[in-house]
C-alpha cells in the first residue's frame, strides 16, 4: 500500500480505475527513438520507464510502464493543445491496478467535457487546465509548464480548484555539456500539502523527486542530491507553523467537567477534571472535588470527551504536512514502519531542535532483499551478513524496530531477528515469500503487519512462493471468503499469536479500500471529509479498489473483506493484542476504529488500540497512552461521546502535545482542509 500513497506525486496522477474495453498493452503508443526518456526510481531501485514526445501535428504523446511490487501500470497519453497551450483534447488508455485507465477530455466553444474511470462531467472551460485523473507523468508535466507560463503563477483547474506555484530552490545538475540549473517549484491547490516539481531555466518540466522520482535518463543519478535539496527547501516552512499554531501555556491548564477515557481500565468516566502543568498531568479526579490551581486556564469540557493522544501505528510519513494533518486528527504519536531513512532522521533532528511541529514518531528501518519487487524505500540486503549488518545499522541510527519485507530471503530471518532482539529492536513486517506467517512468528517476529498476512496462513500453496508480488492482495482477495476461521490453519496462528502476545497491526482500512469500493466510490474512510479537501485530492480518493483478476468478482472481494473483519474479531476475542494503524494518508484512523467496533470490539477496546496498547508496544506506557498523573500531557478534546459513537473522535477541538495547546481548526486549515469533517 505504501506505493499507492507515494503515487500522489502530482494530484493523484497514475491512480486510475476500471471501465470497459481496456486497450491491450501491445496496442499502446510506441515511443520514437528521439522520445524523452524518464527513469522511475526510488531508493529501492528502478520501477519503470516513462517516455514523452510531440507528434508531427503538435499532439503531446507519452507512454509509461511501471511495476511497484507487482502493481502494474501500462498507460499512454495523447493531448492536443489549443492556441493558449491548454488541452483541447486528451485521451488516456491502458491498464492500472484498478483496471482500465480509459479517460477522455474535450474542449470546444468554451465548453469542456470529460469522462474518467471515476467520474464524468462538463463545465465552462474558461482558461482552466483539465487535471487528468490518471495517465503518465507527462500529463502533469504539461500542467506544470502551463502553470509556470502564467505571469502570476496561478492557474484555474478542471474539474475544480486553483493551483499556484512558488519557486523555492535552485540546483545545478549534470556534468560537462549536460550541466544546467533546475528550479524547484512548490505547487499548492492540488493536494493538502504542496506538490513539488522541478523545471529547467526555461520553465520546461524537468522531473519530480517526491518518494518516487521521475527524472530524465541522463540525470537519473542526481536523484539523491535533488531530493536532499527539496527536503531542505520544504523544511524552511516548518518553523513558521510552530510560531503560528503552538500555544505554550503560561501556567497550569485544567479541563473541567469533562468525560475522560480511562485507557488503563477500559472505561469512560463522566464529570472529571484533569490538570496539566509543565507538560505533565498533575491531577485527575471528579470535577466536584478536583480544583484548578489558582491562575490556571480552565477549559470547559461539558459535552466533550478528553482522550489520551491517539496513535497511528502504521503511518509512512509523506512530508512535514503529515504532522499537521495527523495532529488535526488528534494523533500525537505514530509509528513509521519504513521510510526514506535520511528524511526520517532529518525530521527527528528538526523536531528535537524545536523546528518542526510533529507528533512523536517511533520509526523502523525497512529491510528487504534485492529483486523486481523490492520495496521503494528499502535498505537492501544481498546476503545474510548484509541483513544482519542492516539491523545493526538501524540500531546505530536510533530506530526502535526493523521491518522485514517480502523479497528478503527467509533463510536469513533467524540470524537477522536474533541480532534485532539482541539489540532490543522490535521485529515486525511482511512475510518473506516462500514461508507462512506462523513460520515468521516461530523465527521471532514480535508483530505481523497487515491483516492479509495473518490470512495468508490459510492460503493455497500456490500463493506462498509469490506472495511478495500482487498475489499478496489477489490471493486473500480470491480465497479468504472460503477460509474456515475455526479450521486448523487459522486456529493455529491465532492461538500462537495470543499465547506469545504477538501484536497485529491489521490496517483494515487499507484492505477495505483495495477490495470494497468500485471506481468512483468514496471509501468510508474519506466520506466524512467530502467537501473539505482540494477537488483533485477528493477525486483521487474515488479511484476505487483493485480490479479483481480473471475468475474473481467484486462480490468475491467484498466477501473476502467481510471474512477479514470476522478474522479480526476472532483474533481480538482470543486475546491477540491489536494496534490501530492505517497505512494511509492520515485521514483514516477513526474509521479503522469503526471497523474494530464492527468486528466486536467495545468502543473502549477500540480506542485502547489507538492509545494504551501501542504505547505498550513501543515501550512508552509509563510516559503516555493514558490519562494518569505523572504522564506526559498528550491529550485530545473532542466534541461528543465516542463511548456511544466512536466516529465522534473526528470532532477534534483541542489537541495538547507535550503540554502545548493546539487549536484543531487552525491545524486543519494549515493542513489544507477547508473545514471540519462531518
Amino acid at each position: 500500500m505504501y506505493g499507492k500513497v507515494l503515487l500522489g506525486v502530482l494530484g493523484a496522477v497514475l491512480l486510475s480505475g476500471a471501465a470497459l474495453a481496456q486497450t491491450p498493452v501491445a496496442d499502446l503508443a510506441k515511443p520514437p527513438a528521439d522520445a524523452r526518456h524518464f527513469i522511475i526510481a526510488s531508493p529501492g531501485g528502478k520501477h519503470g520507464d516513462s517516455w514523452s514526445w510531440v507528434a508531427a501535428d503538435g499532439t503531446r504523446m507519452a507512454r509509461e510502464s511501471m511495476n511497484l511490487r507487482g502493481q502494474v501500470w501500462e498507460v499512454d497519453y495523447a493531448g492536443k493543445p489549443g492556441p493558449d497551450g491548454l488541452p483541447l483534447a486528451v485521451t488516456i488508455r491502458g491498464a492500472t491496478p484498478q483496471g482500465d485507465a480509459a479517460e477522455t477530455f474535450t474542449a470546444a466553444g468554451g465548453a469542456a467535457q470529460w469522462k474518467s474511470p471515476v467520474d464524468a462531467g462538463s463545465a465552462m472551460a474558461g482558461g482552466a487546465f483539465y487535471v487528468s485523473q490518471g495517465g503518465p507523468m507527462d500529463a502533469s508535466a504539461w500542467f506544470v509548464e502551463r502553470l509556470l507560463a502564467k505571469p502570476d503563477k496561478t492557474l484555474a483547474l478542471l474539474p475544480g480548484g486553483q493551483a499556484r506555484a512558488e519557486k523555492v530552490a535552485s540546483l545545478e545538475v549534470g556534468q560537462d555539456a549536460q550541466r544546467q540549473t533546475v528550479n524547484l517549484w512548490a505547487i499548492s491547490g492540488i493536494s493538502n500539502s504542496p506538490i513539488f516539481a522541478w523545471a529547467d531555466a526555461k520553465d520546461r518540466f524537468f522531473g519530480v523527486t517526491s518518494g518516487l522520482a521521475w527524472l530524465p535518463e541522463a540525470y537519473a543519478g542526481e536523484r539523491q542530491r535533488m531530493q536532499d535539496a527539496q527536503a531542505a527547501a520544504a523544511a524552511k516552512q516548518a518553523p513558521g507553523f510552530i510560531k503560528a499554531l503552538a500555544q505554550p501555556p503560561t501556567g497550569p491548564v485544567a479541563f473541567a467537567n469533562v468525560r475522560i477515557f480511562d485507557a488503563d481500565n477500559l472505561r469512560f468516566v463522566p464529570d472529571q477534571t484533569v490538570v496539566i502543568d509543565k507538560g505533565l498531568i498533575t491531577a485527575v479526579g471528579p470535577a466536584a472535588s478536583t480544583r484548578a490551581p489558582a491562575g490556571a486556564r480552565v477549559i470547559d469540557g461539558k459535552g466533550k470527551t478528553l482522550t489520551p493522544g491517539l496513535w497511528d501505528s502504521h503511518m509512512h510519513v509523506g512530508d512535514d504536512y503529515t504532522g499537521l494533518q495527523e495532529l488535526s486528527m488528534g494523533v500525537t504519536s505514530f509509528r513509521d514502519p519504513g521510510n526514506n531513512d535520511t528524511l526520517t532522521l532529518d525530521r527527528r533532528t528538526r523536531r528535537a531542535a524545536g523546528q518542526l511541529l510533529f507528533p512523536h514518531v517511533y520509526s523502523s528501518a525497512l529491510i528487504d532483499g534485492k529483486g523486481p519487487y523490492t520495496a521503494q524505500v528499502a535498505n537492501v540486503a544481498a546476503s545474510e551478513a548484509e541483513a544482519v549488518a542492516l539491523v545493526a545499522a538501524a540500531k546505530a541510527k536510533g530506530f526502535v524496530g526493523v521491518k522485514f519485507y517480502g523479497t528478503l530471503n527467509p533463510a536469513w530471518l533467524p540470524a537477522a531477528v536474533a541480532e534485532a532482539h539482541r539489540l532490543g529492536l522490535h521485529v515486525h513486517g511482511h512475510i518473506p515469500a516462500g514461508i507462512r506467517p506462523l513460520d515468521a512468528i516461530n523465527a521471532g517476529y514480535d508483530e505481523v503487519t497487515h491483516i492479509n498476512w495473518v490470512m495468508m496462513q490459510a492460503m493455497p500453496d500456490s500463493i506462498i512462493p509469490v506472495s511478495n508480488g500482487i498475489a499478496r492482495f489477489q490471493g486473500p482477495g480470491r480465497y479468504a471468503k472460503d477460509v474456515d476461521l475455526d479450521g486448523q490453519a487459522m486456529k493455529a496462528i491465532i492461538e500462537a499469536m495470543a499465547k506469545k502476545k504477538i501484536y497485529s497491526d491489521p490496517t483494515m482500512v487499507a484492505f477495505e479500500g483495495l477490495y470494497v469500493p468500485e471506481n468512483g466510490d468514496l471509501s468510508p474512510s474519506y466520506t466524512p471529509f467530502a467537501g473539505t479537501l482540494p477537488p483533485a485530492t477528493e477525486r483521487a480518493f474515488r479511484s476505487g479498489g483493485f480490479a479483481p483478476p480473471a475468475g474473481v468478482t467484486r462480490a468475491d472481494y467484498r466477501a473476502s473483506w467481510a471474512k477479514m473483519v470476522e478474522l479480526l474479531g476472532h483474533m481480538h476475542k482470543a486475546g491477540v493484542p491489536i494496534v490501530a494503524g492505517t497505512d494511509g494518508s492520515g485521514l483514516e484512523l477513526v474509521h479503522e476504529l469503526e471497523i474494530y467496533v464492527e468486528a466486536g470490539f467495545s468502543p473502549a477496546e477500540a480506542l485502547a488500540a489507538a492509545t494504551i496498547v501501542p504505547a505498550r508496544l513501543a515501550g512508552q506506557a509509563a510516559k503516555t497512552g493514558s490519562i494518569k498523573v505523572g504522564k506526559a500531557a498528550d491529550l485530545v478534546l473532542v466534541e461528543g461521546d465516542p463511548s456511544t459513537r466512536i466516529g465522534d473522535l473526528r470532532q477534534t477541538r483541542l489537541v495538547m502535545l507535550d503540554g502545548q495547546l493546539l487549536d484543531a481548526d487552525a491545524l486543519r486549515k494549515a493542513a489544507g482542509f477547508s473545514g471540519r469533517p462531518r
